[in-house]
């Protein structure tokens, strides 16, 4: 139940709040700056006593209707800008309030540099009753005082109701005594059901309060208790007391906060505590999206690398077959040499095929890194398609070595040509690289109603057990192909274009016996006109 000392308490909220809040009077000057508002500008409280509230955020009174929640820019003191969120009340004609939330920065296109939209939180303002009534009270008695106290009165009961914070007040045992609106449109409870019945520990995850207890128990040379007694200690001891926590709603779903608790004070006793948490949500999306850009990042700086390094390997000897083998064409003057220049010839196209393959591969990595590829699918008449592209291999085998194809099922499938062009090239050209001559390499296309498979089988080297794992991981060759030459994206790109036709790929291998890989892709019906 509130009582006589609201005042006090509103004043606790003013001071420990983490967000911004600003009186102004009618001429838009500042009169009042809370300690979270001054820190985050770089400005002491004198210094902003009489500035003109626009000089720290221009357009801040504009012509927008009171308790819209707009997003601005806000000045520090060194110059600097800041993207932040306010509220503007107007209380009376001589009193505004200015409530503001820093916001975080989203990637911005170019276009977008100066213009720091954020999305934000909506001004939330919920009626309450009890609170307002009591309130009303208070100004009723202060009514013999000047307007600029009824302005500041005005000013902290705004704070309870209108500040899209989450706010409870505890007694000295930790029971919620006060349950601001906001908590209760956030944690889906009404304040009747939690005020004098539970403690600031009914929001929060029994896990995450064990190990911060742990945490603190360590920190602080003492037994720190799972319950109060961790959200508490440090306020009591008067050290900072803002963490991150998963608050809990009534119907079970979890939200991050950050969560500042402080002691309120008579003397030097502790009479309860005040609680002040902000929904970081956003925060915390906007930093795993900011990771997730800098994981990337990484990946695609770690890909240049590994080509730098492996093209300088994997170039040299085609380039010196090329080399070789032009400069003895130039000797090869008569016509008796002819079957001299064509070895030499057929030498050159090979190698310069291995060398379009390394750069073919290196470019489809780079594409599907970076997230540009869109699959096109289409009618493939699938038996014809597949036959053309292993016809565009015959250059890759050995003379002595044999291609079977063979389709089965319906004649056409639905999915992208361009994505499967590469799974086959890729895989059949591995079959060719890795088989003996003499040997026979086996493909096998099947369409249904549910699903496409491609079989590509050998009877070359296999794959080693302990290479299974890796098979499909960038640049790496297993541990029995080290005089054959590759560059070890093969396989990936295959994984990774299946997937992308929401597929996936299976092998089978036996070292010195072959291998078959399996190449599984569901039908998906196209879309209808």
């Amino acid at each position: 139940m509130i009582t006589e000392d609201t005042n006090n308490h509103t004043n606790l909220i003013f001071n420990h709040a983490n967000i911004g809040m600003l009186l102004a009077d009618g001429g838009n000057n500042v009169l009042l700056a809370n300690p979270f508002l001054l820190n985050l500008l770089g400005y002491t409280g004198e210094e902003l006593q009489g500035r003109r509230a626009t000089q720290l955020i221009p357009a801040l009174f504009s012509d927008t209707p009171p308790g819209t929640a707009r997003e601005l820019v806000a000045i520090r003191k060194n110059g600097t800008t800041i993207p932040v969120e306010v509220v503007v009340s107007q209380e009376d004609e001589d009193h505004k309030i200015v409530c503001i939330t820093e916001k975080p920065i989203r990637n911005l296109s170019a276009g977008e540099e100066d213009a720091l939209l954020i999305t934000g939180l909506r001004d939330q303002i919920v009626a309450q009753e009890q609170i307002i009534r009591e309130l009303e009270y208070e100004l009723q008695i202060a009514g013999d005082k000047d307007r600029s106290t009824k302005g500041i009165n005005n000013f902290l009961r705004s704070i309870w109701l209108n500040v899209d914070a989450i706010m409870m007040v505890t007694n000295r045992e930790g029971f919620i005594r006060w349950f601001n609106p906001v908590a209760e449109k956030a944690l889906g409870y009404k304040q009747a059901e939690v005020i004098d019945l539970y403690d600031l520990t009914r929001f929060l995850d029994k896990e995450q309060l064990a190990e911060r207890a742990t945490a603190f128990s360590e920190e602080l040379a003492q037994h720190i208790h799972p319950d109060m007694e961790t959200l508490t200690i440090k306020a009591r001891l008067h050290m900072p007391n803002e963490y991150e926590w998963d608050y809990i709603r009534k119907d079970g779903s979890r939200f991050p906060v950050s969560l500042n608790i402080s002691a309120i004070q008579d003397g030097h006793l502790t009479t309860g505590y005040i609680a002040i948490a902000l929904d970081i949500t956003e925060r915390k999306q906007s930093e795993l999206e900011l990771r997730n850009a800098l994981g990337r990042e990484r990946e695609l700086n770690s890909l240049k690398s590994r080509f730098v390094s492996l093209a300088s390997h994997e170039f040299r000897t085609p380039l010196s077959t090329i080399k070789s083998s032009t400069y003895l064409i130039s000797k090869y003057e008569t016509a008796a040499d002819q079957v001299k220049r064509q070895k030499h010839i057929q030498r050159i196209i090979s190698s310069v095929n291995m060398l379009t393959d390394i750069l073919n591969d290196f470019l489809s990595v780079g594409i599907i890194e970076e997230g540009k590829i869109q699959v096109r699918n289409s009618f493939v008449s699938t038996g014809k398609y597949v036959g053309n592209i292993i016809s565009e291999l015959d250059g890759l085998k050995r003379e002595s070595q044999h291609i079977y194809y063979a389709h089965h099922g319906l004649q056409e499938v639905y999915l992208d040509p361009t994505l499967l062009k590469h799974i086959v090239m890729n895989l059949v050209s591995n079959a060719i690289k890795f088989s003996p001559d003499e040997a026979v390499i086996s493909v096998r296309t099947q369409c249904t109603e549910e699903k496409f498979v491609l079989s590509v089988k050998d009877k070359g080297i296999g794959i080693p057990p302990e290479d299974m794992q890796h098979l499909y991981d960038r640049f790496f060759r297993g541990s029995n192909v080290a005089n054959i030459q590759g560059t070890g994206l093969g396989l990936h790109i295959v994984a990774r274009y299946a997937e992308l036709m929401k597929g996936n790929v299976t092998c089978k291998s036996e070292p010195g016996h072959g291998t078959e890989f399996t190449v599984t892709i569901p039908s998906i019906p196209p879309p209808q006109n």
